[in-house]
């Protein structure tokens, strides 16, 4: 079985990604042999993006029992040592929800077999499942959202939440893609997203190759841009969404939605249905991945604050349900009050 996006391609033996961190001046790619090189990728942000984490993790996973197959004689030895498969890929990045729910599900298909004939054919099928439906859901992530926006209109966006951020099409700029392709002119501020400029370096890239009219600004321009009545709305990915609504996402979000909801702007959340964490009351309950010191002190390689300054390095914050105006999802639109709205999601 093979797979093939711009964020990844998978051969059947082994997972290539493209290395995110040398875009957008280098189109590098990263091949992932077994699933310690697709951890390793994926805590290093060779890949990066939730719903690409998850799918990722999965064909990880998948290299996994293929490894474990060599070595083994029965399903018994497999099933046991997999679980350290499963815990090596769960380490590597702890706020995004996607990553542990491809997991979770892979490990039911590894249990729901239970047979060591045919287990990699079956984990690796459900592992494309995983990547194609996600290709899908984006799509119709999209489509739901592009009723949101008006011909003309110009969105600001934050971080990547992308083709690259994604198997393919993309979260928040799936929607300002699918908006496009219904005929609809869609212009595009896009912020820097310090420290580790996903804004700059990857959805100013992937917007341009898809010929939108898009325009770059530093993080605390934002606010200066909507005062002036240059954006229509805000759009942007999520990496976990609580029960009630709240949403962690980027660096920098809570500081956008917080400007949006100043100026009257709508502000809307693109997600799948895999980012919900309904399992949490709220966004105090996420854990918030902390990173290395050096992305901060350090632009494009170069040192540019003194030596032993203290450093303070979040990857994600949380933006308070109150400030988002909806979520858009691949079921649909939801509206406050989302702890009942967001329930009803699993309902159908």
């Amino acid at each position: 079985m093979k797979l093939k996006t711009m964020t990844m391609e998978w051969t059947g033996d082994s997972l290539i990604l493209i290395d995110q961190r040398r875009l957008p001046f280098e189109e590098v790619y990263v091949t992932c042999a077994d699933y310690r090189a697709v951890a390793l990728a994926i805590k290093e942000m060779v890949v990066r993006g939730a719903p690409a984490i998850g799918a990722s993790a999965a064909f990880g996973y998948v290299l996994g029992a293929k490894e474990l197959i060599k070595k083994s004689y029965n399903y018994e030895q497999v099933f046991s040592q997999m679980k350290n498969v499963k815990e090596v890929l769960a380490r590597t990045r702890p706020t995004a929800v996607n990553l542990f729910w491809a997991l979770e599900r892979m490990e039911k298909r590894l249990i729901s077999h239970g047979k060591f004939e045919g287990l990699v054919k079956v984990l690796e099928e459900e592992a494309m499942k995983i990547a194609k439906e996600d290709i899908e859901v984006n799509k119709a992530i999209g489509r739901n959202g592009a009723q949101l926006l008006k011909d003309g209109d110009t969105v600001l966006t934050h971080c990547n939440a992308g083709a690259l951020a994604t198997v393919d099409y993309g979260t928040a700029l799936g929607v300002l893609r699918a908006a496009k392709e219904q005929g609809k002119r869609i212009k595009v501020f896009a912020d820097e997203t310090r420290p580790y400029l996903q804004g700059a370096r990857l959805t100013a890239w992937e917007l341009m190759k898809d010929g939108f009219d898009v325009t770059l600004i530093s993080d605390n321009m934002a606010g200066w841009v909507m005062k002036q009545g240059k954006v229509n709305a805000v759009i942007v990915g999520a990496d976990r969404i609580a029960a009630n609504g709240d949403v962690a996402n980027k660096i920098g979000t809570y500081m956008v939605a917080v400007l949006a909801k100043k100026h009257g702007i709508p502000f809307y959340v693109a997600a799948p249905t895999s980012t919900l964490d309904l399992s949490i009351k709220s966004g105090a309950e996420i854990p918030i991945e902390e990173r290395s010191h050096e992305e901060v002190v350090t632009c494009g390689g170069r040192r540019v604050a003194p030596n032993n300054v203290n450093v303070y390095n979040p990857a994600f914050d949380v933006t308070e349900h109150e400030l988002v105006t909806a979520i858009i999802t691949e079921k649909g639109i939801v509206y406050p009050p989302y702890e009942e709205n967001l329930k009803k999601l699993f309902e159908e």
